[in-house]
């Protein structure tokens, strides 16, 4: 039992760096923040659950097999802000230029779901090179599906997005 903690507990680092300590150097250096960064300003302090910490893309062309991260690209799960239940999602540019494949829209919707069955509102925090070309049709499938939750939600629960970009001077 205690090497399934150790490997759980190593498997959750790896997950917890994202894009590794390189990439998260440079989100800094250009003023920006991970995406779990984000998650832990807006949130009530503790209280972030993480949903999908280990779904990784299925892609195996363009030796997108080689290339796994735990998270895909997408931090999701729910909190408190000022007590009050909150779902969000922040997408994480340390991977794959947090770029939308079908299992990173995948745990978007899945929030989304959560959000309008609890009457939460959903927060999204977009920082994104767009769809993952690498997936072609089901990344950009992933959008629809991101988009058909947006029309079920109008009028349920809020929906807030911020769209987080630095510009360069």
């Amino acid at each position: 039992m205690q090497d399934k903690l150790l490997q759980l507990k190593e498997q959750t680092q790896v997950a917890l760096e994202g894009g590794g300590a390189e990439r998260i150097e440079k989100q800094h250096e250009k003023g920006k923040l991970t995406a779990r960064e984000r998650i832990e300003l807006l949130l009530d302090p503790g209280s972030f659950e993480e949903i999908g910490m280990f779904v990784e893309h299925r892609a195996i062309d363009f030796d997108m097999a080689k290339q796994q991260y735990p998270g895909d690209g997408v931090v999701t799960g729910y909190g408190n802000i000022d007590g009050r239940l909150v779902y969000v999602f922040a997408q994480d540019f340390t991977v794959f230029g947090g770029s939308l494949s079908e299992t990173h829209a995948g745990k978007i919707c899945k929030i989304m779901d959560l959000a309008m069955q609890n009457g939460a509102p959903v927060i999204g925090l977009n920082d994104s090179g767009g769809a993952r070309i690498q997936e072609g049709v089901d990344s950009l499938g992933g959008y629809a599906d991101i988009f058909y939750r947006n029309t079920l939600a109008s009028g349920v629960v809020p929906q807030i997005s911020a769209i987080i970009f630095t510009a360069e001077l």
